[in-house]
C-alpha cells in the first residue's frame, strides 16, 4: 500500500513539474432567454520559473468576437467568410468584466493592444518564483452565435461551448498568448478544474468532467463538475441531448458523432475496437470520460468522406463511422494529453495522429481502396485510381500543395499556413513523414518510440526538440535530414536514376539527387515484380554512384513503394532489359486519371459545352496529359463540332512552368496557344498566341492575397471579313505585342487591383492604367470605385473604325479576351452583356468610343443587402472632336460579386432612361459560363 501510495506521488510530482499545481475554481450562471453566463472565479497558478513575475497574462477568447477588427475577425475575412462581419450586433460575443482582485484588492488589468481577447494583469506585488498567484474575477459572457466557429448559442438555444472562461496564460520563461483565430489551439497549463454550473430546468448537460453532484429546484438545476489535470473544457448544454456513452472498463467514450444509421451492438463493438487500439498504442487516457463530438468532426473531418453526397456511400457505413471516431479520438486524447504549444508544434500532434491513422487501416483494412466501392465498377477499375490504396490519399494531397508551389514547412506557426496546408496538406506530410522515417530507420524504432513517448510524456510539456531527442536516443542512424530538411523546411523530395552500367554479375548506377537537400531514398532491384534487394541510400549531394550485386535483376527502382512523398516519380526507374533502360509505354486513358509513374500517359474527354451562341453546342473531344496532380510540362488539343455554325472549332495550348522556392517571384510560365471560333454569323477567327508569365507573391507570407504579374504575348489574328458587320476591321489580319503589369490585394474587407497595360501593333500604339478598389465598411455598406484612363500614342486607323479604339460601355474586344456569348451583337438580350474593362459604362451612349484618350471613373455604394447605386462619369476624346463629358448612373443588383450582377440604368446623359420606351433592351448584365472563373470562389476560401 505505502509503495502504491509513493509511486501515485511520483506520477503527480513528475506530471506538475512543467506547471506546477494550477486550480480553476468557478460558478456560473446561464442565462439562456438572454444569452448570458455570470461567472464567478478563482485562478490558482504557480510561477515554475526562477523569474519574477509583475504581470501576468489571461486568456478571454469569448471577447474575440465582439468587434469586427479582433484577430478573429480578420481571420474569417481572410477566408472569405462575410457571416461575421454581416452579423447583427446581438449575435456576437463579448466579455464584462467587472473586477480581477488579488487578496480581496483591485487589480489594474487592460486588454493587449490589438489582442482585445487577451487580458494584461498588473500584480500588487511581484511571483516569486514556485510561488502561486490566487485572483478573483466577476465578468458576464454574452454568447455569440454558433455560425462563426460553431462554438456558441444555436438557432433552437443549445449551447456549444469551448473557451467559454477565462484561463491563465502559460509562462516558460516567457509568456505565450495569442489570440483566437478559429485555430481551436489555445495554450493553457493544466489545472484542476472545479465547476458549479447554475441552468434552467430541461435542459441536458454533457461535459467530459466528473459530475460530483446534481439537484434540482422549482426553476433551474445546479450541477457541480470537477477534473484533474485539464486542458479543454468543451460544454453542451441542450433540451435534446444526442450524445450516446459507451462504457468499457471504467472508461467512458461520450459521442454524438453521425453513426451512418449502425446499430447499437455496431457501434459498440467499433468503439471497443477504436479505444483499444488507442490504448494498445498511446496506454490508458487519463481521465475517465473522453467526449467526441460533432463539431470536432465537422471541422477536421476525414476529407475524401465528406465531399460526396451522403447518397453516394463510397466506403462501407461502419468503416466510415470507424474512420471518423478513431481520427477524433486520436485528436481529442492528444490535445488532452500532450502538453505542446499547438500553434508553433501542432505538427507533432497531427504527424502521430496521421501515423496512426495510416496504421490503422493498414493493419485493419490493407486491401481498401482509394475510391473504396467505385473502384470494383466497371468503367472506374480500368483507372489508375481504382488501384491506388485508401492510405495514398496523403501523399496525393500534400502533392496538391507541393506541385503548385503552395506548401509551407511543417512547423510554420499555425495561424500563418494556407486553410488547404492547415487542413489537410500538412497533417498529412507530417504523418507521411513519420512513416517515410520508420521505414528508414527499421525495426518498428519510430513506432515504438511514438508510444513510449506518448506515455512517458503524459501531462508534461513537450516540443518538438524535446521529441527529437528522444528520437535520436533509440536509433544510431543519422536522422538529422528529418529534423533539418523535412520539417523545417518547403524542400521536395525527387532523386532519379541517371546512369546505369550492368554486367553479368554487378550493376553501377548513379543517382541524382535534384533538390537541395540531405534526405535518403531507397533503391530496390526486382526480377519482374518481385522484390530481390532493398538498399538504403544516404547523404546523395547532387550524385552519387554506387555499385551493388545484379542477383538476376532486370529492374531498378527507386522508391518502389512509395513511403517517400517524392515530388516527381516518373523518372524513379530503369529498365535492365533490352538497349533503351527507360522506355515507358504510351498509355491511353478516357477521363482524367491519377498520375501513373510507370506510364506517358495521354487522356481522353468528350466536350460538351457553350462558349457564344454562334457557335451554339460544342460537341468534341479533349486530348491532354495534364493529371489531378500538376505537371511542368502540359499540351491540351481540343477539336470540337459545333452544332450551330456546323464548323469545326477548337483550341489547343503547349506550356512550361518552372516553379521557384522562396522567392517572391515564385512562377514562370511560358508556351504558345491557337484557337479557331466563330465570333459573328459565319465568320470565323483563328489566333496563334505565345506568351511569357512571371507570377510573383509575398514569399514570407503564403496566406497574403498580394498578388502581382508581369505578361508578355503576342497575338496573331486573322478574321474572316465581313463588310455588313460594323466591328469587321478594314484590315481584319493584325498582329499586337502586349504587356501588362498586374498588382492585386483580394480581400473581403478590402480588395484593391490596378493594371498598367501596353500594345503596339502595325496601327497603333496605345496604353492604359486601370485602377479597382472596393471596401466593405463596419456598417455593411459596400464601396466600390474604378478609374480607368488609356491614350493613344499613335493611331493610324481609319477614323471611321473604332475597332481598336477604347470603348466606353462595350469593347469590341479585337484581343479576345472576354467571354462574349455574343461579341458582335447590336441588339437583343446578348448585346446587353456587360464585361467590366475599359470605359465601364452601363449606359450606351451616343459617343460609345475613344480613338483619342478616354478617362472614366465608376463608382457604387450599398443601397440594401445586393442592390446597389451606382455612376459613371468620364471624358471622352476622339480625332477632331471636343472632349465629351459622359455620365450615367442607375441601380446595380450584386448576386455574386464580380460573376453574377444585373444593372438597371436610372438616368444619364440621355435623360431619365427609367422612363424611356424599351427600357428592357438598356439593361445589363454579368454573367460567367466559365466553370474555372466559378471554382476561383472555392478556391480563394483554401489557397
Amino acid at each position: 500500500m505505502k509503495l502504491r501510495l509513493f509511486c501515485c506521488a511520483l506520477y503527480a510530482l513528475v506530471c506538475y513539474a512543467g506547471f506546477g499545481q494550477n486550480k480553476i475554481d468557478l460558478k456560473a450562471v446561464f442565462d439562456i432567454k438572454n444569452k448570458q453566463i455570470k461567472i464567478s472565479q478563482t485562478i490558482q497558478y504557480q510561477n515554475t520559473t526562477q523569474d519574477e513575475l509583475q504581470t501576468i497574462y489571461l486568456n478571454d477568447w469569448n471577447n474575440s468576437y465582439s468587434t469586427k477588427k479582433t484577430p478573429l475577425a480578420q481571420r474569417l475575412a481572410d477566408e472569405y467568410k462575410n457571416v461575421f462581419h454581416l452579423a447583427k450586433n446581438e449575435e456576437r460575443g463579448y466579455s464584462v468584466i467587472a473586477s480581477i482582485k488579488q487578496d480581496g484588492e483591485d487589480l489594474v488589468f487592460q486588454n493587449v493592444k490589438n489582442q482585445i481577447d487577451i487580458i494584461k494583469v498588473e500584480l500588487k506585488k511581484p511571483l516569486k518564483p514556485n510561488d502561486f498567484y490566487n485572483i478573483q474575477l466577476e465578468y458576464l459572457v454574452q454568447i455569440p452565435s454558433d455560425k462563426f466557429t460553431s462554438y456558441g448559442i444555436t438557432n433552437t438555444g443549445a449551447l456549444n461551448l469551448r473557451y467559454w472562461y477565462i484561463t491563465p496564460a502559460v509562462y516558460n520563461g516567457k509568456w505565450h498568448y495569442y489570440s483566437n483565430k478559429d485555430l481551436d489551439d489555445m495554450y493553457i497549463p493544466p489545472a484542476d478544474v472545479h465547476l458549479e454550473i447554475e441552468y434552467p430546468l430541461g435542459y441536458k448537460l454533457t461535459s467530459e468532467l466528473d459530475v460530483i453532484n446534481q439537484t434540482q429546484s422549482a426553476n433551474k438545476q445546479l450541477i457541480t463538475l470537477e477534473g484533474e489535470n485539464i486542458l479543454n473544457n468543451k460544454l453542451f448544454i441542450s433540451k435534446t441531448s444526442k450524445f450516446n456513452t459507451i462504457q468499457k472498463d471504467g472508461f467512458s467514450l461520450i459521442t454524438n458523432i453521425d453513426d451512418e444509421g449502425l446499430e447499437m451492438i455496431d457501434k459498440v463493438l467499433i468503439t471497443e475496437k477504436v479505444t483499444n487500439f488507442i490504448q494498445e498504442k498511446l496506454g490508458a487516457y487519463p481521465h475517465n470520460q473522453l467526449l467526441l463530438s460533432d463539431i470536432d468532426y465537422n471541422k477536421n473531418p476525414v476529407y475524401g468522406l465528406n465531399f460526396l453526397p451522403n447518397f453516394i456511400k463510397t466506403y462501407p457505413n461502419h468503416f466510415q463511422y470507424e474512420l471518423k471516431l478513431l481520427k477524433i479520438a486520436l485528436n481529442n486524447y492528444l490535445e488532452n494529453t500532450l502538453l505542446i504549444n499547438p500553434r508553433t508544434d501542432q505538427w507533432l500532434l497531427d504527424g502521430i495522429q496521421m501515423y496512426y491513422l495510416i496504421d490503422y487501416v493498414d493493419k485493419y483494412y490493407p486491401n481498401m481502396k482509394f475510391l473504396g466501392n467505385l473502384a470494383g465498377i466497371w468503367g472506374i477499375r480500368s483507372f489508375h485510381a481504382a488501384n491506388m490504396k485508401y492510405n495514398d490519399k496523403y501523399t496525393l494531397a500534400y502533392m496538391l500543395m507541393a506541385r503548385t508551389n503552395r506548401d509551407q514547412s511543417l512547423t510554420t506557426s499555425k495561424d500563418s499556413l494556407l486553410k488547404f496546408n492547415n487542413s489537410i496538406a500538412n497533417k498529412y506530410k507530417a504523418g507521411v513523414g513519420l512513416k517515410y522515417l520508420d521505414d528508414f530507420i527499421n525495426h518498428d524504432v519510430v513506432e515504438n518510440s511514438l508510444s513510449s513517448f506518448i506515455i512517458e510524456n503524459k501531462l508534461k510539456p513537450v516540443s518538438t526538440t524535446d521529441f527529437e531527442a528522444y528520437l535520436k536516443s533509440k536509433t544510431n542512424k543519422n536522422i538529422d535530414w528529418f529534423f533539418t530538411d523535412y520539417i523545417n523546411t518547403r524542400k521536395k523530395i525527387d532523386f532519379k536514376i541517371k546512369k546505369v552500367h550492368k554486367t553479368e554479375d554487378s550493376i553501377t548506377l548513379t543517382i541524382k539527387n535534384k533538390q537541395d537537400n540531405g534526405m535518403p531514398v531507397s533503391l530496390y532491384t526486382l526480377n519482374n515484380d518481385s522484390i530481390i534487394s532493398k538498399t538504403w541510400i544516404e547523404n546523395i549531394t547532387e550524385n552519387k554512384t554506387i555499385t551493388i550485386p545484379r542477383n538476376n535483376a532486370n529492374k531498378l527502382v527507386l522508391n518502389y513503394n512509395n513511403v517517400i512523398p517524392e515530388i516527381n516519380a516518373r523518372d524513379n526507374w530503369k529498365s535492365l532489359k533490352g538497349f533503351f533502360f527507360n522506355n515507358k509505354p504510351l498509355q491511353f486513358r478516357l477521363f482524367k486519371d491519377m498520375e501513373d509513374p510507370y506510364y506517358n500517359q495521354v487522356f481522353f474527354m468528350p466536350i460538351v459545352q457553350f462558349n457564344n451562341i454562334y457557335d451554339g453546342l460544342n460537341l468534341g473531344v479533349k486530348a491532354y496529359n495534364k493529371t489531378l496532380l500538376k505537371k511542368a510540362f502540359n499540351y491540351k488539343f481540343e477539336p470540337q463540332y459545333s452544332l450551330k455554325s456546323r464548323t469545326l472549332t477548337g483550341s489547343s495550348f503547349v506550356s512550361m512552368t518552372h516553379q521557384i522556392e522562396n522567392r517572391s517571384l515564385y512562377s514562370i510560365y511560358y508556351g504558345i496557344g491557337g484557337a479557331y471560333t466563330s465570333y459573328a454569323p459565319d465568320l470565323f477567327v483563328t489566333q496563334i498566341t505565345p506568351s511569357l508569365g512571371f507570377l510573383f507573391r509575398q514569399k514570407d507570407d503564403l496566406r497574403s492575397n498580394k498578388k502581382q504579374s508581369l505578361l508578355f504575348r503576342y497575338i496573331d489574328t486573322n478574321k474572316d471579313e465581313d463588310v455588313n458587320n460594323i466591328y469587321t476591321n478594314n484590315t481584319p489580319n493584325y498582329n499586337i505585342f502586349n504587356a501588362r503589369y498586374i498588382d492585386s490585394n483580394d480581400n473581403l474587407i478590402t480588395f484593391s487591383k490596378w493594371y498598367a497595360d501596353f500594345q503596339i501593333a502595325k496601327t497603333f500604339t496605345k496604353v492604359a492604367f486601370n485602377y479597382e478598389f472596393r471596401h466593405l465598411f463596419e456598417n455593411n455598406r459596400q464601396l466600390n470605385l474604378r478609374f480607368f484612363s488609356g491614350v493613344f500614342l499613335r493611331n493610324t486607323n481609319n477614323p471611321n473604325s473604332d475597332y481598336f479604339s477604347f470603348a466606353l460601355d462595350r469593347p469590341t474586344d479585337y484581343l479576345f479576351d472576354y467571354q462574349y456569348l455574343g461579341r458582335s451583337e447590336e441588339s437583343g438580350i446578348f448585346s446587353q452583356q456587360y464585361i467590366d474593362a475599359e470605359g465601364g459604362f452601363k449606359s450606351k451612349l451616343e459617343t460609345p468610343f475613344a480613338n483619342q484618350w478616354m478617362t472614366t471613373l465608376n463608382t457604387s455604394t450599398t443601397l440594401w443587402k445586393y442592390i446597389l447605386m451606382y455612376g459613371d462619369v468620364g471624358l471622352v476624346k476622339n480625332k477632331f472632336d471636343n472632349a465629351h463629358f459622359v455620365y450615367d448612373s442607375g441601380i446595380r443588383i450584386n448576386l455574386v460579386t464580380d460573376y453574377f450582377e444585373i444593372y438597371l440604368p436610372v438616368y444619364s446623359n440621355l435623360g431619365w432612361e427609367i422612363a424611356q420606351p424599351h427600357y428592357d433592351q438598356k439593361i445589363r448584365f454579368k454573367f460567367t459560363v466559365d466553370p474555372q472563373a466559378l471554382l476561383g470562389l472555392f478556391r480563394r476560401r483554401w489557397y
